[in-house]
């Protein structure tokens, strides 16, 4: 049976064409991954079949009742809420319930005997309701989750916007199965999240018995559990039954029958082209001529594969540093109390550090001690003089208003307007892409002019908070590809063991040292 219904979807902002007639069919039980290069509208279409964008032309239908719980990568949690109340809220139905029953007993004194009846009657409905909804029990059940993810420790009375984004992540997640929805939406649900959660969010999801739509560029968890693949190509949105891996090959065979069939047509056009131009203006071959001319007319074109542009990335290299890169003394990381113990910890030229370890323990903030933008509770930092430092944020800033020219613009004022393009292009971004504000990209996108800036400006370190983020699989791959080849150091903050057990040649686990355990 059908959950989702989507037929004929088109959509696009200004003059770019995100979906053109794409269908979409969602049954009970599917466990779908939605894979496609950053920017092809993942999380576009996720916002249109939640209603939080109305397409140009389309139709989207969910089946009656049907409960959707959605986590959004770009979700914005409010000050002032605590965690309890983002994970009290999924149960906003049972409150509202229950206000209507305190109504109901407010009205009772008042009442006439006919109307205490009637409200006696609605009370024992409600109370019904509530009883089988274990609503009695919602404190108990929110405490449990909030042990399972890891945040209980932080306290459930913490205000949401102290934390990290790896926390507010698992408190969204948390609320999500609170709420035990029919369907689960999920996009990058895994960005932020420590490979223990990840883990555990796996098994979950190995278990759930209900469908999901899952985005994910961790193409190791996402094979783990999904069984269809939605591929979302050049404005089209294709299924494919199997993993990701099967997907692969079958898109690969399609690619290369078309590419034949492609080159196959188009020598056919040109031997009837030759044909009717050496032929028409002959009495004895015109006929043959006119007839192969109306071949010509009629011929469905196939057209050619469309190769999206790859990224390339090349971090240049600039002076050597001397031999000690960073050395502490004694430092105690934190904002308003400490993160960490005492550090005394010494990186040398040539090392490849990759910091590892659960979420909202201190890893971005030890990277922003290291490097001076905040300044610790206690200690030192000692950094060498000659360190020409490239530093890449886990995020966008959330204020920007600049379009991706003027980004690099900033950066480089030197650059001519076609160095500008062809620095973005070679990070792989269209030239839609390019002057599109980038507030208004996907994850990735942004991620990838944060990384334009990096390597078009030399340096001896790397300190690279969360890189692999939003990345689509060819960028990541390029990524560690360029990582692999820089000949300078490199500071690295990673969840994923695939992408960086090549690269380090040291792990410094944050867990050893925080106070958050």
């Amino acid at each position: 049976m059908s959950i989702l219904n989507v037929e004929h979807l088109t959509h696009g902002f200004g003059d770019r064409m995100i979906f053109d007639d794409v269908s979409f069919r969602l049954l009970r039980g599917e466990h779908i991954g939605l894979v496609g290069a950053n920017g092809e509208g993942k999380s576009t279409f996720m916002s249109v079949i939640t209603n939080k964008l109305n397409p140009d032309e389309g139709k989207v239908e969910w089946a009656k009742n049907a409960k959707v719980g959605y986590l959004d990568q770009h979700a914005v949690l409010e000050k002032g809420m605590t965690i309890g109340d983002v994970l009290r809220s999924a149960f906003d139905d049972l409150f509202s319930i229950e206000e209507r029953m305190n109504e109901i007993c407010d009205k009772l004194g008042e009442a006439s005997e006919q109307e205490q009846e009637e409200l006696m009657e609605e009370l024992g409905t409600i109370q019904d309701l509530l009883t089988v909804h274990d609503f009695y029990m919602i404190d108990s059940k929110v405490e449990e989750v909030a042990r399972a993810l890891g945040l209980l420790e932080l306290g459930l009375d913490r205000d949401v916007t102290e934390l990290s984004g790896g926390q507010r992540t698992k408190i969204l997640l948390g609320k999500l199965l609170l709420a035990k929805p029919d369907i689960l939406l999920l996009d990058e649900p895994t960005n932020y999240l420590d490979s223990e959660h990840i883990a555990w969010l796996q098994r979950y999801l190995l278990d759930y018995e209900n469908a999901f739509v899952l985005i994910s560029h961790d193409i190791p968890f996402l094979n783990s559990v999904i069984n269809i693949i939605y591929h979302m190509d050049n404005c089209h949105l294709n299924r494919y039954v199997g993993d990701y891996n099967h997907f692969q090959e079958v898109y690969a065979m399609q690619k290369a029958q078309q590419e034949a069939a492609y080159e196959k047509q188009q020598k056919e056009i040109a031997d009837l082209k030759d044909f009717v131009a050496r032929n028409k203006a002959r009495v004895a071959t015109r006929n043959m001529a006119m007839s192969r001319q109306k071949k010509l007319d009629n011929m469905e074109l196939i057209s050619k594969v469309a190769e999206k542009p790859k990224p390339e990335f090349h971090f240049q290299t600039s002076r050597t540093p001397g031999r000690f890169l960073f050395e502490t003394k004694n430092l105690v990381i934190g904002y308003n109390e400490p993160l960490s113990s005492e550090l005394n910890i010494v990186m040398e030229r040539k090392q490849r550090v990759v910091i590892t370890g659960a979420n909202g323990i201190g890893k971005s903030t030890l990277l922003k001690s290291l490097l001076g933008i905040i300044k610790p509770i206690s200690g030192s930092v000692d950094r060498d003089p000659f360190l020409e430092i490239g530093y890449f944020e886990q995020e966008t800033a959330p204020d920007i208003d600049t379009t991706c020219m003027e980004e690099i613009w900033k950066e480089f004022p030197n650059f001519s307007n076609y160095e500008v393009r062809s620095a973005l292009a070679k990070c792989g971004l269209t030239s839609k892409h390019i002057e599109s504000k980038v507030k208004v990209l996907s994850g990735g996108e942004q991620a990838k002019v944060r990384l334009c800036k990096l390597i078009n400006r030399p340096s001896n370190i790397l300190v690279l908070d969360e890189p692999t983020n939003h990345l689509d699989v060819d960028a990541k791959e390029e990524l560690k590809r360029a990582l692999l080849d820089y000949q300078g150091s490199i500071l690295m903050v990673c969840h994923e063991k695939e992408f960086y057990e090549d690269i380090a040649t040291d792990i410094w686990d944050a867990s050893k040292w925080t106070t958050k355990i």
